[in-house]
């Protein structure tokens, strides 16, 4: 996932793995909480694309208007998600 989101951002040197390594972790806590279930990032290009935006926002420190920017992409993602759980429920 680092390579990814150093292709995503432009970032091609190594100074700052540690810090990107630290903020993937974090995004993804915040953001699996944010959609209400733990997504798998390698099989879901949906919640990859909504993954590597959130955190194309946190490194730029603008975290604040991602979920105003994405709600609908947000809300198409967390009603997918719901109907998947209901569905393996039942």
């Amino acid at each position: 996932m680092l390579q990814e989101i150093k292709d995503e951002l432009k970032i091609t040197w190594n100074d700052e793995d540690n810090s990107l390594e630290r903020m993937i972790i974090r995004a993804k806590d915040n953001f699996n909480d944010l959609i209400g279930v733990d997504l798998d990032y390698e099989n879901n290009s949906q919640a990859k694309t909504l993954f590597l935006n959130y955190c194309r926002y946190d490194y730029n420190q603008a975290l604040e208007y991602f979920e105003d920017n994405f709600q609908k992409e947000i809300l198409r993602l967390q009603l997918k998600e719901g109907v998947k759980a209901n569905v393996i429920q039942e």
